[in-house]
This record gives C-alpha cells, structure tokens and sequence, in this order.
C-alpha cells in the first residue's frame, strides 16, 4: 500500500533542479565550464515540463474519482435497518 500518491510533476521539478546545481557543482569545483546563463533555460524549461506533467496527472486522477463515484449511484444493499446492533 502507497503511503502518498505519486507526484510526478514535483519528480521532474526536483531533477531539474539537482541537474542544475550539479551543473554549477562542477563548474565551481573545476570539472568544466558552465555558462552563466545556462540556468534561466534549463529551470524554466524544466518548470514548464513538470506543470504540463502535474496538469495532466491532475486531470487524469480527477477523471478516475468522477468515473468511479458514478458508478455507485445505486441504492445500498440493505435498507432495511438489518444491520442494526443488537
């Protein structure tokens, strides 16, 4: 059992980001050359991506709750009062 539902959007932000970072870790460090704009794109880039992904899980999941509660819009099983406690 899931203890939280899955938040791909917030994944792909967090990746960006971590790329990002260990884009500039290894430009402060010596490793290569990173250019001084190369964040605005990448982050914007990576924001966009995870909204639209956010986005769509969104609707996906709102679809499956509205899908699933109209399903049950029969009466209850039992209304005659047979479950009472005795």
């Amino acid at each position: 059992m899931l203890r939280h539902e899955a938040r791909p959007g917030r994944l792909i932000a967090g990746l960006v980001a971590m790329a990002t970072a260990v884009l500039y870790a290894g430009d402060a460090a010596g490793a290569w050359h990173t250019a001084w704009f190369t964040a605005l794109p990448l982050l914007c880039g990576g924001l966009l991506v995870a909204a639209v992904v956010g986005a769509t899980v969104q609707s996906a999941r709102r679809r499956r709750a509205h899908n699933a509660s109209s399903e049950n819009t029969g009466a209850p099983t039992s209304t005659s009062g047979s479950q009472a406690i005795r």
